[in-house]
């Protein structure tokens, strides 16, 4: 699976930032924090890919390597332009974006780049967990309200989702080519998906916070954080449909096409092209 940088561009300037999704304000600030997270994500990505691109023999993968960079920077760039309209309506946020950043930036100097790699492909794993949980459940997105989700995040999300099910293997790729298939390196790569979950979470969650307490003071009603819960931790919900996924990461021998689900990217070159910039 070689992946393809497609250069696209969504909309969000008419968009209610606080009340786009169909489930309504929790569950659109819950997916707007995972997006004020992405673009240093990405960058952080890129940097680890790149510290190990000249010790990759493989043409191929080089050739991976190259259209990994260009998606994840074209994702970068599309969730800049989201989050730049989000913080005009949380502009709390951008503290807790702000802290983020600089905790990158103190991992990409002092942490050893092998696992700076190692929490690459432990995100990347989990991006693609989630990813292939979007296209095979649609009303993730779309919601179950009344009114339906904006169709331009229903879009972003869902050719964010195809483009990481593309490139799911790339960082994981890299990491077996420069490394030796011990005990440490097992170690090392399970310890950054589990770095990363313990970090980012209080993040996110900080954020959702933070777009609550907006709404609470525009509309003078707390948000009902009931449709959340359901999408979080219901009986169809995330966090249970996506625990099993998560966790094979810790087998021995995993690769992250164990699971071929390439069927799911049937729509990504239509898609790609309605919203081609």
């Amino acid at each position: 699976m070689q992946p393809i940088r497609r250069d696209v561009k969504f909309d969000f300037s008419n968009a209610d930032m606080g009340n786009w999704h169909g489930d309504g304000p929790a569950v659109s600030h819950f997916l707007n924090a995972l997006s004020v997270v992405f673009p240093d994500g990405e960058r952080f990505f890129i940097e680890s890919v790149r510290n190990f691109r000249n010790q990759v023999t493989d043409p191929e993968l080089k050739t991976a390597i190259t259209a990994f960079i260009g998606q994840e920077a074209m994702h970068g760039r599309e969730h800049e332009s989201w989050n730049r309209h989000y913080f005009e309506h949380v502009p709390g946020a951008i503290k807790v974006d702000d802290f983020a950043k600089s905790r990158l930036k103190r991992w990409q100097k002092w942490l050893p780049k092998t696992t700076q790699l190692a929490m690459t492909i432990g995100a990347e794993h989990i991006t693609a967990v989630l990813g292939d949980f979007i296209l095979r459940n649609p009303e993730f997105l779309e919601g179950h309200g009344k009114t339906p989700s904006h169709a331009e995040f229903v879009a972003m999300l869902g050719w964010h989702a195809m483009e990481e099910t593309e490139h799911k293997a790339v960082a994981f790729d890299v990491w077996n080519s420069v490394m030796r298939n011990t005990p440490r390196a097992y170690v090392e790569r399970s310890f950054g998906l589990l770095f990363m979950l313990a970090a980012y979470a209080p993040v996110i969650n900080q954020l959702v916070i933070e777009g609550l307490k907006v709404e609470r003071e525009r509309t003078g009603t707390a948000p009902d954080l009931v449709p959340l819960r359901s999408y979080l931790s219901g009986k169809k919900g995330l966090f249970r449909r996506i625990a099993l996924p998560v966790l094979s990461y810790f087998k021995p021998g995993f690769h992250p096409w164990d699971d071929d689900n390439r069927e799911l990217l049937a729509p990504l070159d239509a898609l790609a092209m309605n919203y081609a910039a």
